[in-house]
């Protein structure tokens, strides 16, 4: 095969060249027919201007030859990177030059020059054919024109040579047309070019494309801008459109296409001419046939050419119309508009016949592809369905709204409310309604709604060629992945699977046959969904175990997944499917799956369900031996007796639910150190072979957040037949519950596992509150409150000293060293309230409690706290703009709440008060409106919810009651009833239950209703659970709001900074962006990067942020500071985009000529260009991430199995997988390794740093943090050994902080870990639960590992709440012992490590638990 690709790339260089050699000889010819009698209507440089009156213009530029391509522009790739130009296409505009030949030009005068800039490539097969028809026509015929075009795409022009080619090529044009120029900096660069020469084209037609780029148009005395200005027919049009927009303007656009023209005809005055002209183009233009551009093309050159008068004698046919939508099949005799006649012909058909229930699968196509006869990858699929047994309709639209033509062609004919179509598949890439301007998600959303079907959105490549896909680990070019997956996904769009490739030279569509192959398969899978019979249908219920230890069967996070498994199973068997016999409890599922409750996992004490035999396992799975490579001939050493491989899980009836195996090299150290992620191994490869082949599972769900299967390495986006992803779930409709809070992994396993992710509800949220000591603590605070001025006070404060002492608080507030009596009364204030705020901020710490069970809202009392933080939270977006509550309290008593919040910071005891009771005058209003809705069982009752209906001023406002014995009883009424009716709202949403019904559409075959994942605090948007979770549209972050949000927090970082680097600026940051966070805050931390360098994003003219001002130092009135990004795998794959915003960014600071000591970015840039040796551009590369296809530093993986000897080999897994750049000046070349640079970057950093945005995750809750902490790392790099300062910004409420990390870690510690409201809450949940207890232990342990800001006191507090006390060491034992052999297993590594320091007592006690437990688990009585 390798010999096969390079023989043909050599010969596509000798073809080229011999192509560029026969041009340049054709452009001799012309030349020296241009010394005879030819004029060359291509105008020259500005020397050869139009002459007065109309005369003959001869020109120069006639003689210039077209450049010739470079060997290296030619389809010949670097090793390792897509394309050798560092793009992501390295095609040759060159293919698309057409020069007429001496032949062709015998009997003519005059060459007509046009050149086009294009989104796709899919009118260059017909515009070339029609510039070839046109020049073989003879004199008379061709009216004495030739036709000479060059052509290029829009992603084409990032390349300097094509740039400088492509203004060329304008200076000496006649024509300039562009169409669907909807990228801003590609835009502006074709601005840059036409907009010089407009006058001097003779014409220049612009269509649908950014409003920049329409101004260009001119034809005559019309002209865009005059549409917006004159009183003509498609002035008011425009107008009118401007206003709707979304795909609505291309529909109206086409109306008036095909009405005006006639109108038009009988108007006498020019501008109507010139006007019809233009639509007359437009016409011709989206009738994109071969026939339709050659008469395009002859209507500009007669009428606006002037050397062209000869034309003047030829008749141009009037446009060859197509429908503007109908029903296309490769076989028909014609296009339909009409379902039952496509039917009548397509029943009738004698090359096919159809079994009677054969699936219908519907197709979405593009008109333009039809039109220009590019259509060989649509006659590919519906020819594959077809031979796979289905039905096909593909339907297509003229504009971009296919929303009508869903509704006319995919619905019976006899039955107006019944789809006819069992599955969608739109192969046109972009959103349903609306194209890559502007899209209306909701209308789409309704009309899919109606139809109920799997709607599946597979895309053509648009920007790359088949080879430079094929070769890039990024896989789909970022601006498609914004355009062509992220929008459908708005839309509920699944699967976005590549199904055409682009051919380099021709620029036609071709099939992809292996893919298009995967397409429909996975179609018919849907399809059959809704064909099969409930009782037969087969369902695999995945779960998770990681680590990979005995208690870890089940994971999925905040997801009690047994008991949630259990509820799943009673609903299948109450809509008919065959269950089994099932146990009588979760707890009995659970065992029958483990086998018994302490489920080993390297062993057989899992049920094994099945035993694959090697050669069956190399039979069924195609792709075994390409896993040698990583882990030997199978069996391997991983699921396997030595003999056969295992597949863990039991069948109940038609559910299998099985454990999905792990990575497998979690506790291999020096896997862990690769900078590349290794294939599955064999025993995953024959989890998922058995489902599928053996099983045969008509859908597969994966079960809680989250698996390994979506994070195997392949590309990013757009999988090929080698992704692994893509291989493992092969054919199987795959629904994945995933948590709601967690949009941007849920992402990841959409599109790359193909998933349906349906969203879960996250545990109620309560506040931690106080106990034992701190509680005490809490109590003396009050009595001091009250006697304060009594001769007690002086007593009090120094019991508070004492309290605070004990309680280890010492380090989170400042304490005096000296006696109360000997500081000043308002001295005692500030401690006591310094005291009294860190006390409500631990009390009113919001605690995800407990853990879901899938299908069960919410009691009414388990919703208030959530109610109260999102009543907490001013919102000027929603419609009416609403106050939060504390701001409607605190200017009930004439205060500015941002004031009171600052005060109480600063512990100002009257402040610190007045905000406390806002927050429980909050708590009680809300408190007292969620009562009204609650029933018998504490349960919120549906049917009570709508309270403000219910009440309707029968009796007062349950919050007005709770405010009157308050001090904001005058709170503005009108202000407190919109917070109550959104509250309302809200209410209603939260207990709606729509997470088992989803789940029960999805396996019916239906559509399951899309809806945005985040925090249901910040954005209550995301209530109902049960919805198809997407993300949100990637060019649309980071917005105005984030900004701000994010200028606030860079500022009060740098202050705090200051504070303890006596006044010194930080002159490096490094910090982490994350996905789901970029997402929630809708672009905060990546705000917080450009305002730190002094660079502010902002949107271009369709509201897409990509555009960068730079902030001058006068404003910014502080140096630019340097930064070190670190950006997850995920944020990676879902922002490239802002990746190269941020780069842009950083080296646009970097380039600014300032002193040193005001751009620290250029400082460190200018230094490090001279220790690499680079350029400056180069040296101020600070974006870096993962390779492609890999994730996470795998530090989480080493803490959590235990397998590192020192924090060296921790610090270099991340230097070694993180180290990979992002650079914007080669964006095609994916993430390249940079070692040098980063090392050379990460030495320069003073404060390390990362966020914090909702209540639900915490530091110590996920590994993610710890495993992105650069901490220690950065103190080994420092010259001077340094430990650079670490922060943590926490955005969680309306009051953001900027604490450190140790105070983050000790606020966690409490809260949570060593709080009993957390931990009984997780113990109640049982065997998952104190699985929860454990995870937190082991992340505490890698706080130390990677940054030694672990206090000692947590580790001892930790061991007196679950190892000295008995009950509690009992219980752990029962309810889970493996977890709790870990937990006593970490506590002796914390002090084996140096990070506790503890009693022989202590540790003797432990060992002794060791031995005891492992007793237990081995069955040693």
């Amino acid at each position: 095969m390798v010999g096969a690709g390079r023989v043909n790339s050599t010969r596509a260089v000798k073809n080229a060249l011999a192509s560029a050699v026969e041009r340049a000889g054709r452009s001799r010819h012309v030349r020296a027919l241009n010394n005879g009698a030819l004029v060359g209507a291509r105008r020259g440089h500005s020397s050869c201007g139009r002459q007065q009156g109309g005369a003959v213009r001869v020109n120069a530029s006639v003689v210039d030859a077209p450049r010739s391509p470079s060997p290296s522009r030619v389809d010949l790739r670097d090793d390792g990177s897509p394309t050798s130009n560092g793009l992501f296409t390295n095609t040759n505009p060159e293919v698309r030059r057409i020069v007429p030949t001496e032949e062709q030009m015998m009997g003519k005068t005059t060459v007509v020059k046009v050149v086009y800039v294009v989104l796709e490539a899919q009118y260059q097969a017909s515009l070339s054919e029609a510039v070839n028809k046109l020049n073989n026509r003879d004199a008379k015929t061709s009216g004495g024109v030739g036709i000479e075009i060059v052509g290029y795409l829009l992603e084409e022009l990032r390349d300097a040579d094509n740039y400088a080619q492509f203004k060329q090529d304008v200076e000496t044009a006649n024509v300039f047309i562009g169409s669907l120029i909807f990228i801003e900096e590609l835009a502006e660069k074709v601005i840059e070019a036409v907009q010089p020469q407009r006058e001097k084209l003779d014409a220049c037609l612009v269509f649908p494309s950014m409003p920049a780029v329409m101004r260009l148009n001119k034809l005559g005395s019309f002209s865009m801008a005059q549409l917006g200005q004159s009183k003509s027919v498609i002035s008011s049009f425009m107008k009118k459109k401007k206003k709707q927009g979304s795909g609505g303007f291309e529909e109206a656009m086409l109306k008036l296409v095909r009405t005006l023209p006639s109108v038009l005809k009988y108007l006498p005055s020019d501008k109507a001419q010139d006007a019809r002209n233009f639509m007359l183009s437009l016409q011709y233009w989206l009738g994109g046939s071969a026939e339709n551009l050659e008469n395009f093309l002859l209507t500009i050159a007669k009428a606006y050419v002037p050397e062209a008068s000869k034309l003047e004698s030829v008749l141009i046919a009037e446009p060859v119309v197509f429908p503007d939508a109908g029903i296309w099949h490769p076989m028909a005799p014609a296009m339909y508009e009409d379902l039952k006649e496509y039917l009548n012909w397509y029943d009738t058909r004698k090359d096919m016949k159809f079994e009677k229930d054969a699936p219908v699968v519907g197709l979405v196509l593009q008109r333009t592809h039809l039109v220009t006869g590019d259509e060989a990858h649509y006659a590919a699929t519906v020819m594959d369905l077809e031979a796979r047994g289905a039905k096909v309709i593909p339907i297509f639209a003229g504009g971009l709204d296919f929303s009508g033509p869903v509704k006319k062609f995919f619905f019976d004919p006899l039955n107006k409310d019944r789809s006819y179509v069992d599955t969608v598949v739109s192969l046109t890439g972009f959103a349903l309604v609306g194209g890559p301007a502007r899209q209306d998600h909701p209308k789409a959303i309704e009309t899919l709604k109606t139809l109920n079907v799997p709607y599946m959105v597979s895309l053509p490549l648009v920007f790359q060629t088949t080879e430079e896909w094929s070769d890039s680990s990024l896989g789909l070019h970022p601006v498609q992945v914004a355009l062509q997956v992220a929008l459908p996904e708005l839309d509920g769009g699944l699967e976005p699977i590549i199904f055409s490739g682009r051919d380099s030279r021709t620029g036609k569509s071709h099939a992809l046959h292996d893919r298009i192959e995967s397409v429909c398969n996975r179609a018919i899978k849907w399809s059959e969904l809704r064909k099969k019979q409930v009782r037969d249908k087969k369902v695999c219920i995945t779960v998770f175990s990681f680590p990979p230890d005995k208690g870890n069967v089940g994971t999925a996070a905040y997801l009690n997944v047994f008991g949630s498994i259990y509820k799943v199973l009673k609903g299948l068997k109450e809509d008919g499917y065959d269950v089994g016999e099932l146990p009588e409890t979760d707890k009995e599922l659970m065992e029958s799956v483990l086998n018994d409750t302490e489920a080993r996992y390297n062993s057989e004490d899992l049920n094994v369900a099945y035993k694959m035999s090697v050669p069956e396992y190399q039979k069924l799975c195609l792709y075994s031996e390409a896993l040698e490579e990583n882990w030997g001939p199978a069996p391997g050493t991983l699921n396997t007796n030595g003999e056969e491989l295992l597949v863990f899980g039991k069948e109940f009836g038609n559910v299998f639910i099985g454990v999905q195996p792990t990575f497998g090299y979690e506790g291999d150290p020096m896997r862990l150190l690769f900078s590349k992620s290794a294939s599955p191994h064999h025993g995953f490869a024959a989890y998922y072979t058995y489902v599928e082949h053996i099983f045969k599972a008509d859908a597969v769900l994966h079960f809680g957040t989250h698996g390994s299967l979506e994070f195997m390495p392949g590309k990013q986006v757009g999988m090929s037949d080698s992704c692994y992803p893509d291989s493992l779930i092969g054919s199987i409709p795959n629904l994945y519950y995933y948590a709601a809070n967690n949009p941007s992994e849920a992402t990841i396993a959409k599109r790359r596992s193909y998933a349906n992710t349906m969203s879960y509800l996250t545990p109620p949220a309560e506040n931690a509150g106080l106990y034992k000591g701190l509680k005490e603590l809490s109590e003396l605070v009050a009595s001091y409150q009250g006697l304060k001025s009594s001769n007690r006070g002086i007593a009090i404060v120094n019991s508070i000293i004492d309290k605070a002492i004990q309680c280890n608080l010492d380090r989170d507030v400042n304490l005096p060293e000296v006696d109360a009596k000997d500081i000043t009364e308002d001295e005692r204030d500030i401690v006591v309230g310094s005291v009294y705020k860190k006390l409500i901020e631990i009390e009113s710490r919001l605690l995800p409690c407990g853990l879901h069970v899938i299908g069960c809202p919410p009691s009414a009392e388990e919703a208030v706290a959530t109610l109260v933080n999102i009543a907490s939270i001013d919102r000027p977006e929603v419609e009416p703009p609403i106050l939060g509550l504390p701001t409607i309290l605190a200017r009930s008593v004439n205060r500015d709440i941002e004031d009171i919040y600052r005060n109480s910071d600063k512990g100002i005891l009257d402040d610190v008060n007045l905000l406390q009771d806002i927050t429980m005058a909050c708590r009680a209003a809300v408190g007292e409106f969620v009562n009204e809705s609650v029933a018998k069982d504490g349960r919120i009752d549906v049917t009570f919810v709508d309270i403000l209906g219910k009440l309707s001023g029968a009796k007062e406002d349950p919050w007005v009651e709770a405010l009157k014995s308050t001090a904001f009883k005058n709170a503005n009424k009108e202000e407190m009833e919109k917070v109550f009716n959104y509250l309302n709202f809200c209410l209603q949403q939260v207990v709606k239950d729509a997470e088992l019904d989803s789940l029960m559409k999805a396996l019916r075959g239906e559509y399951v209703e899309p809806g945005p994942g985040g925090d249901p605090i910040r954005n209550p948007d995301v209530l109902p659970t049960g919805k198809n979770i997407h993300a949100l549209d990637p060019q649309a972050i980071p917005t105005s709001a984030a900004v701000q949000s994010a200028a606030v927090v860079v500022e009060r970082l740098i202050e705090r900074q200051k504070l303890d680097n006596n006044g010194a600026y930080p002159e490096t940051i490094a910090l982490v962006l994350w996905g789901t966070d970029n997402i929630k805050t809708y672009g905060e931390s990546l705000a917080q990067v450009m305002l730190m360098v002094g660079v502010r994003p902002a949107p271009d003219a369709l509201g897409r942020v990509n555009k960068l001002e730079l902030i001058p130092l006068e404003e910014l009135g502080r140096p630019r500071i340097d930064v070190v990004v670190n950006c997850s795998g995920v944020f990676r794959d879902l922002f490239v985009n802002q990746m190269n915003l941020l780069d842009r960014a950083i080296k646009l600071a970097a380039e600014q000529d300032e002193p040193s000591e005001m751009n620290f970015v250029r400082k460190h840039a200018l230094e490090q260009a001279e220790e690499l040796g680079v350029s400056v551009r180069q040296a101020a590369t600070r974006i870096f991430s993962n390779a492609s296809g890999s994730y996470s530093s795998n530090v989480n993986l080493a803490v959590e199995n235990s397998s590192w000897n020192d924090e060296a080999q921790l610090q270099d897994m991340y230097l070694s997988r993180k180290s990979f750049a992002f650079d914007s000046d080669t964006p095609g070349a994916g993430m390249a390794e940079s070692k040098d640079i980063f090392a050379s970057a990460l030495k320069t950093v003073d404060v390390t740093f990362q966020n914090l945005d909702s209540s639900e995750i915490s530091l110590t809750d996920v590994s993610h943090y710890f495993d992105s902490d650069p901490t220690n790392l950065v103190q080994g790099l420092r010259e001077d050994g340094k430990k650079p300062a670490s922060f943590i910004a926490d955005t969680t409420t309306a009051n953001a902080q900027v604490r450190t990390l140790s105070e983050t870690v000790r606020l966690d510690a409490r809260t949570k870990l060593l709080n009993p409201k957390w931990y009984e809450g997780m113990l109640s949940s049982g065997y998952e639960g104190a699985r929860e207890i454990q995870k937190r232990l082991t992340n505490t342990l890698g706080w130390s590992a990677t940054s030694g800001q672990v206090d000692n006191w947590v580790y001892e507090d930790a061991n007196a709440t679950y190892m000295e006390d008995d009950e509690m060491r009992e219980r752990l034992m029962e309810t889970n012992p493996s977890s709790f052999r870990k937990m006593v297993a970490t506590m002796l590594e914390a002090n084996g490590r140096g990070y506790w320091d503890t009693s022989e007592e202590n540790l003797e006690r432990l060992r002794q638990l060791y031995q005891e437990v492992e007793d237990k688990i081995e069955g040693v009585e």
